[in-house]
């Protein structure tokens, strides 16, 4: 591991660190709502993420990240810190997952080689599902129940919408044939709904990402996407 890699390490364990720096800011001295700071974290965590193949080398220094941050996320639930990100009533595993699978699709992306299989993703996780949460919340409409949690026919709307939007902006510059285009879009926004619908305690933060990866897998024997 050249000298580099170890500083652009430390700078994105700065970054992550900082990040969580201004979620307990936000929670304990502007009062921001627990859920609100739970998806900035959520969301920031994403887009710094979306940097890892440009200045990260080797999924090693991806996994030395996310082992030390699950650590993290560990200690700050069993002793009650973090309350930006943990200070929930309901039982989720979201913060412990999300830096798992952030090392997963980071692997997924250097066995292929191609980054979709990296961006897609983390950002289909990073924005849809906060849309689909925070959408769900302000606006309850549609709701129903899978399993013990409740989720609403609005929130799977705009998850699905979004996705369909992502997953387009990176398909069009890949294909010319608009059936292909769509089919694949389509394809992928409503596998990832439906595992975003029946996912509970946070578990959609490792089943959202490799759904994306699935489907993509899928595409190429449905569609020779």
């Amino acid at each position: 591991m050249t000298q580099q890699e170890l500083i652009n390490m430390a700078i994105y364990a700065g970054l992550f660190l900082a990040l969580f720096g201004i979620a307990e800011l936000l929670y304990h001295y502007a009062k921001v709502y627990v859920e609100i700071t739970r998806k900035t974290v959520h969301i920031g965590t994403g887009l710094i993420t979306l940097s890892f193949p440009i200045f990260l080398t080797t999924h090693w220094s991806v996994l030395i990240l996310t082992v030390s941050f699950v650590a993290i996320l560990g200690i700050s639930k069993k002793f009650d810190l973090l309350k930006s990100i943990n200070g929930i009533s309901r039982s989720s595993r979201g913060s412990i997952l999300y830096p798992i699978i952030i090392y997963l699709t980071y692997w997924i992306f250097t066995i292929f080689d191609d980054v979709l299989f990296f961006y897609l993703p983390i950002l289909i996780l990073a924005i849809c599902d906060p849309i689909a949460a925070l959408t769900g919340k302000k606006w309850p409409i549609g709701k129903y129940k899978i399993f013990k949690e409740t989720k609403t026919l609005m929130g799977s709307s705009c998850f699905f919408v979004s996705c369909v939007i992502l997953t387009t902006s990176f398909v069009i510059p890949l294909r010319d044939n608009w059936i292909e285009i769509v089919c694949v879009t389509f394809f992928i926004s409503f596998i990832t709904t439906l595992v975003e619908a029946v996912s509970q305690k946070g578990w959609d933060n490792l089943f959202i990402p490799l759904s994306v990866t699935a489907s993509l897998l899928l595409s190429q024997y449905l569609f020779h996407f």
